[in-house]
């Protein structure tokens, strides 16, 4: 393993900056490590070696002519599949787009470009973003590089694999509900859900559009912290996106102090179902808080236990809605197209030949919860709790100025273990969910391994909307304590592959 894979994005820009290496040395080097790891990861969809190199040429040319570079100009990118890149596949992990180039980039992608960031491809991903393993993508499932029998997360696992495999010092997932957290939690690296509406959603394929959040990934929090400058800011092209400026996040990560910050942990974050290992690390990193000079606060948020239950008829209502659009009409998979079928026909073919099962479960709950007579006793209830549940963070954040809890009840899982059991496999996002329906901000940070399996353990950081900069805040200071008390970042304890 060569020195420059293992390098930070920000040690990486800045060696590019002073020409100590060139950008296309570093992107070189990525791609050699994907040729090498990948085909036992499984990180990728797609890897595009011609843009890539371009790109680092460009770069390379900028800075020989003496122009001014970005803060990640020259680094090194996975990308989820979920974001349209215009000249290059897009599949959302599904059949029914297999082949499909998008015409235009989405405002995601644009950014990175425009920051002169080299995207090395598209990253493994849940058909439709919709599972927690990576294990439902029509292209077989991504292995978490601690240990390949296990699931790296979903439905970003490709992104989060491609970091603690260092095929890629960056990456981009998207979060409905913990999708970027809990990747990051079970292989021990960084992944924030920014405000919702802080990071527009154009051109990032839809599933469900009231929870949908693009955010960064990476193995430490500065990182992170870079690249959500990069891509986050108001886009008159999403309807959704908030009109304000960034925060700050980046003066954040750089000074993480929490003395005097008073920190909440809530009761309803713990109890049945949470692995002992996964609550040992989470005490610890309370305590380490403490030691730090954070205020602890013990909260109640009642709601929250109902949280699941919202999500996941709020999710797949909004998910049947938006799926509605792939009818084999316009664009990706047509089947049955034989002159003998009818448009109907046609569609419903398509549908059945180009849906995996969860995507199929998912449409068929949420056709059900909307249908006549039953929208307000299921679609309508969930989002009253929805509104409970915003007004139990409200009143937390009265109180506190972050929230913190485990991000998984558990480490990961082996691969297979869920696959029959979907209650089992959606309770992986139990401590997730809450801040996508109330649209709050969301970091995930190591905090060390559980002793019963020796897998990486993610600890949870909250705060209130357009508050972003205090996840950072928080999770630089742990990162900092827990690295000192490790005497090395977590992913050096990772196996080798």
């Amino acid at each position: 393993m060569t020195d420059l894979i293992k390098l930070t994005a920000a040690q990486i820009a800045e060696k590019i900056a002073s020409g100590e290496v060139s950008a296309v040395e570093v992107t070189a080097a990525h791609l050699e490590r994907i040729d090498a790891v990948d085909e036992k990861v499984h990180a990728f969809l797609h890897v595009d070696r011609e843009g890539a190199m371009a790109k680092a040429r460009e770069v390379d040319e900028k800075r020989a002519r003496g122009e001014k570079l970005g803060p990640l100009a020259g680094v090194p990118l996975a990308l989820k599949d979920i974001f349209t890149t215009e000249g290059i596949p897009t599949t959302v992990g599904s059949k029914i787009l297999e082949g499909w180039i998008p015409p235009y980039d989405a405002t995601v992608t644009k950014r990175l470009k425009e920051a002169d960031v080299v995207i090395l491809g598209k990253t493994n991903m849940d058909e439709f973003a919709m599972g927690s393993s990576t294990e439902n993508s029509a292209y077989g499932p991504t292995g978490n590089p601690w240990d390949l029998t296990r699931i790296p997360g979903g439905s970003g696992g490709g992104s989060s694999a491609s970091l603690a495999s260092y095929e890629a010092p960056l990456a981009i997932g998207t979060d409905t509900g913990g999708s970027i957290r809990q990747p990051a939690a079970v292989t021990g690296t960084v992944g924030v859900k920014p405000t919702y509406g802080g990071v527009s959603r154009y051109g990032m394929v839809a599933f469900s559009s009231s929870l949908d959040q693009g955010g960064p990934c990476a193995r430490t929090v500065l990182d992170a912290a870079l690249l959500h400058s990069v891509i986050a800011g108001h886009d008159e092209k999403d309807s959704t996106s908030i009109d304000q400026p960034v925060p700050d996040v980046v003066e954040a990560a750089r000074n993480g102090n929490v003395a005097g910050l008073r920190v909440g942990v809530v009761k309803e974050f713990r109890g049945e179902g949470y692995q002992a290992g996964v609550m040992q690390r989470f005490d610890e990193s309370v305590e380490l808080l403490r030691e730090l000079g954070a205020e602890v606060v013990e909260l109640s948020c009642p709601s929250f236990t109902k949280a699941l239950a919202a999500y996941y008829l709020i999710a797949p209502s909004e998910c049947s809605s938006n799926l509605a659009r792939f009818d084999a009409m316009r664009y990706g998979l047509r089947a049955g197209d034989d002159g003998t079928h009818s448009a109907e026909e046609v569609t419903a073919l398509t549908r059945e030949a180009g849906f995996g099962d969860e995507v199929k479960r998912r449409v068929m709950l949420g056709t059900y919860a909307l249908s006549s007579g039953y929208y307000d006793a299921y679609y309508g209830s969930a989002q009253k709790v929805r509104t409970l549940i915003t007004r139990d963070f409200e009143r937390a954040f009265e109180q506190v100025d972050v929230v913190v809890s485990p991000t998984t009840p558990t480490t990961a899982f082996p691969i297979g273990e869920r696959a029959d059991d979907p209650m089992a496999m959606y309770l992986a996002d139990l401590c997730t969910i809450p801040s996508n329906l109330a649209g709050n901000a969301a970091m995930s940070v190591p905090c060390g391994l559980a002793p019963e399996d020796g897998l990486p353990v993610g600890l949870q950081i909250i705060a209130p909307a357009m508050a972003d900069d205090r996840l950072y805040r928080v999770g630089a200071a742990v990162e900092t304590a827990f690295q000192a008390r490790w005497g090395h970042p977590l992913l050096e304890e990772a196996p080798s592959l």
